[in-house]
């Protein structure tokens, strides 16, 4: 085990200059002192040294076609050379197709009607989605979200996630949200299955409208004072929560019962992360709006959008102007995301994502027999969690955590010969699950390595 590592002279004027001239406030140093990297390619990042780091959070999910994807990036290049910018008023062939793409798909899979609408990210697509929600529903601006979950940080994102820290300073600008119990299984109550634990937690929520007493339904009016739930079919932040199979569908038939509406974020699970190109397939459901960003352009250009029910967004509902950014459905971005559907389209890339999946997770278990303050493991195809725990397998151990994060970041680690740093996300309710979310083109041989990878961090913090 090293010691703690010193910056170099030249990283450490840089340094010098980040802490005078660059605001904190959208950056967390996880690391003392932080890395500075200077390339990527495929699952791996570089640092100022030539120091390797396998990669397995991969940008929060936003890059899941692997870093510098060839093809990816030499359709930005090309569309550099040929229409590079034009004016969101104006039209152009990618953001049609691209459009046609996601609403032909979302027909075939839900044989629901749809119109896309882009922005240029995943918190202002969510403000976006929370317009088309107010609109329908005559200006309601209650909804009902998830603990544990996680929309953004600006304004009205920042209402309906679940931790008070990202709004305490700012108070709430319009949305508010109550937040209702996840089906998280590992924490939830002893001596039910998933699935009851899953119908346990509808029916909690049902009960919210069996009397006006409860406080969010009018019997004589038969209207919710709510307008829509916003859920994430995984938890993201939340520490990659996989709930049950049944409990979708079972929220959604009360929430249809009583004219509320499913706001699907797929933000960070969307576009393969889980072997469907939306996580919400899985659930055997059908959303009124999907949100999505990120890994929609490999994370080259800030594109995001909603997907949304016609009845909800056709023009004569939410006519031109109800929202606008300068450079939504930019030409580079929609040509990306283009390339991106092409590219998933020519081989059955869900299977070899869910294979992968089963893979990785199969190796995470091994190493939670092995190791005692591994308390759970889970994944919905490469989208895994790995809970850290003191030795009772249970209790949250986000120190733990820390410290396995810093050492993976020394790059001190030998594997076969070669010194490599990893790279790992912290989430869950505690700040103690490992959030897997490698490339999705990672090779069987690199998940080997970065199990391997893994094993020396478990090894060095029971050892400490």
């Amino acid at each position: 085990m090293s010691d703690i590592r010193i910056a170099t002279a030249e990283d450490q004027v840089l340094l010098d200059k980040e802490a005078k001239y660059c605001s904190y406030g959208d950056t967390v140093h996880y690391i003392d002192p932080p890395r500075i990297f200077s390339r990527c390619e495929g699952s791996y990042v570089w640092d100022t040294e030539d120091q390797a780091y396998l990669d397995l959070q991969m940008w929060y999910s936003a890059v899941n076609f692997g870093y510098a994807n060839p093809r990816l990036n030499n359709a930005l290049k090309q569309q550099i050379d040929t229409l590079p910018q034009i004016a969101s008023q104006y039209l152009h062939k990618g953001k049609i197709e691209l459009s046609e793409m996601i609403a032909v798909d979302a027909k075939n899979k839900f044989g629901l009607d749809g119109r896309v609408h882009f922005n240029v990210g995943g918190s202002q697509s969510i403000e976006d989605s929370l317009k088309v929600v107010r609109n329908a529903s005559n200006g309601k601006s209650l909804m009902f979200a998830f603990e544990g979950g996680y929309h953004g940080r600006t304004l009205g994102a920042s209402s309906i996630t679940s931790s008070f820290r990202y709004r305490r300073r700012y108070g709430h600008f319009g949305e508010r949200a109550n937040f209702i119990p996840f089906p998280y299984h590992f924490r939830g109550p002893k001596g039910m299955s998933k699935e009851e634990y899953g119908s346990h937690c509808v029916q909690q929520f049902a009960r919210l409208f069996e009397t006006e007493y409860n406080g969010v339904w009018d019997p004589k009016t038969n209207q919710c004072e709510y307008a829509a739930f916003y859920v994430e079919p995984i938890q993201g932040t939340g520490g990659y929560v996989i709930p049950p199979m049944n409990f979708y569908s079972e929220l959604k038939h009360v929430l249809d019962q009583h004219g509320i509406l499913m706001v699907c974020d797929e933000i960070q699970m969307g576009f393969w992360r889980t072997g469907k190109l939306w996580s919400i397939e899985h659930f055997d459901v059908k959303p009124d709006v999907i949100v999505f960003g990120k890994a929609l352009t490999n994370g080259l250009n800030p594109l995001g959008g909603i997907w949304a029910r016609e009845e909800l967004i056709n023009p004569k509902i939410f006519p031109p102007g109800s929202t606008h950014s300068t450079f939504a459905s930019n030409p580079l971005g929609t040509a990306v995301g283009l390339e991106m559907f092409k590219m998933t389209s020519e081989v059955d890339y869900g299977a070899m994502v869910m294979a992968k999946g089963k893979y990785f997770l199969a190796g995470l278990q091994e190493l939670q027999k092995r190791f005692p303050i591994i308390g759970d493991v889970d994944g919905l195809g490469l989208a895994l969690r790995c809970e850290i725990c003191t030795a009772d397998g249970f209790t949250p151990d986000k120190a733990t955590l820390d410290y396995m994060v810093e050492e993976g970041m020394k790059g001190d680690m030998v594997v076969d010969g070669q010194k490599l740093g990893l790279i790992l996300d912290v989430g869950g309710y505690y700040k103690n699950v490992i959030t897997l979310a490698p490339s999705l083109e990672i090779s069987y041989p690199e998940i080997d390595l970065g199990l391997k990878l893994l094993e020396q961090l478990l090894v060095r913090a029971t050892k400490r």
